[in-house]
């Protein structure tokens, strides 16, 4: 029977297994999110983040166990958002890219079916898997691998990056309006949260790595401004005092004198600016906006602001009293690799140790955290992230610009 079933009544036949399936029920939402279409042009199977493409002869080779990982492989893909959150890794490197996304996908859903009850990985002739996976690549995310892979590559000369089963259609994710990329991703985001919901219902709590995950990927974004206030004020918490050395700028307007409140302990901060990757001007300009703001508020004595790539490009000096002019005054420079060690390194050589470190980055710094070749951070550091990359800094705090 199943071997003169159409590739549309097989595919369809697979994913409804799948959803009956009490282990699928995190994804089962996904697995509803776009369309699925049978297409002869396509040489396995696609997705754009939002509709599926299968060619039907590769279908028809498959057993059902392996299209079931096919379709619970591209629904990842989707998850994930892996076409809109890793595009520049694909700008950089299609086939590490593609490599990277499939390593992350492929050993999560091996979690899944470790015994292969519903589900496994497509198989050549000899038995062989076609499929990327790596136990080494266990814990990390997409840019982590893709970081690593794309070392060994330039080590032995290669262009980088295995071809795994499918093919990602990162041109058709960019080609799609932006109105339906901000539904589909209202819609992804629903689905998660209504897969974990099913999935308490059908397995109870505790659903592992994987739901702790999904969670993550819903989790409600707060507000960066707020987070940021907060961060440099908490260092000087209880510490204020009140000085007439500088007046109160908020009460000399009216005629009225009034003390500055200070700090005794956040006198010295750093600001120190990306300036390799994905930071526009707009970006720039909210983040010294809300910086000056912050710096307004807590009076620090002195503010060294730096820009880097692979090393310090510019160092820009002012004191409490300037901080209103930094944005009109300030002329960022670099443009080279990424890496901020030179951030600490800078601040070894010449003996500044400041109370805090604001770090502005788009987060693309592989496993560099400022803290390679003995160095440290001097102080508490906060990073802020922007470009839509979701990655947590290994020291100090994170916090995401979405805006």
């Amino acid at each position: 029977m199943l071997g003169t079933m159409t590739p549309e009544r097989k595919l369809q036949r697979v994913k409804i297994n799948l959803l009956r399936n009490p282990k699928v029920a995190l994804l089962s939402g996904i697995l509803m999110v776009g369309k699925s279409f049978i297409d002869d042009q396509v040489p396995t199977a696609c997705t754009n983040g939002k509709d599926e493409r299968y060619n039907p002869d590769f279908i028809a080779k498959l057993k059902e166990k392996e299209l079931a990982f096919v379709v619970m492989h591209e629904a990842s893909h989707k998850m994930y958002r892996h076409l809109t959150t890793w595009r520049k890794l694909f700008d950089d490197s299609p086939n590490i890219a593609n490599a990277a996304c499939d390593y992350v996908i492929n050993l999560m859903l091996k979690d899944l079916d470790p015994h292969e009850s519903f589900m496994c990985m497509p198989r050549d002739k000899e038995g062989k898997l076609i499929g990327l996976i790596d136990e080494r690549f266990r814990g990390m995310n997409t840019k982590q691998v893709f970081d690593i892979l794309k070392k060994e590559c330039e080590g032995n000369g290669g262009s980088g990056g295995e071809q795994g089963f499918d093919e990602h259609d990162w041109e058709s994710a960019g080609d799609l309006p932006e109105e339906t990329k901000r539904e589909l991703e209202r819609e992804l985001d629903q689905a998660i949260r209504q897969g974990i919901i099913a999935n308490k219902k059908i397995n109870g709590t505790g659903g592992g790595d994987l739901e702790r995950e999904l969670g993550e990927l819903v989790t409600p974004k707060v507000d960066w401004r707020e987070q940021l206030r907060e961060f440099v004020k908490s260092i000087c918490a209880g510490k204020d005092a009140s000085t007439w050395r500088r007046p109160n700028r908020r009460f000399i307007g009216a005629g009225v004198y009034m003390p500055t409140l200070i700090s005794e302990r956040v006198n010295h901060v750093v600001a120190a600016i990306d300036t390799s990757g994905s930071i526009g001007g707009a970006e720039l300009n909210s983040f010294l906006s809300e910086f000056v703001a912050i710096c307004e508020q807590v009076n620090p004595e002195h503010i060294d602001l730096l820009y880097w790539d692979g090393r310090v490009a510019g160092h820009e000096t002012y004191t409490g009293a300037d901080a209103p002019n930094i944005v009109s005054s300030t002329k960022p420079v670099g443009g080279g690799g990424t890496s901020p060690s030179c951030i600490t390194a800078y601040l070894k050589e010449k003996a500044l140790r400041p109370d805090v470190a604001v770090i502005l980055t788009d987060g693309y710094v592989g496993s560099d955290w400022g803290e390679k070749g003995g160095n440290a951070w001097p102080c508490p550091t906060l990073w802020c992230i922007v470009g839509g990359n979701t990655v947590v800094a290994a020291n100090g705090k994170t916090v995401h610009i979405n805006d």
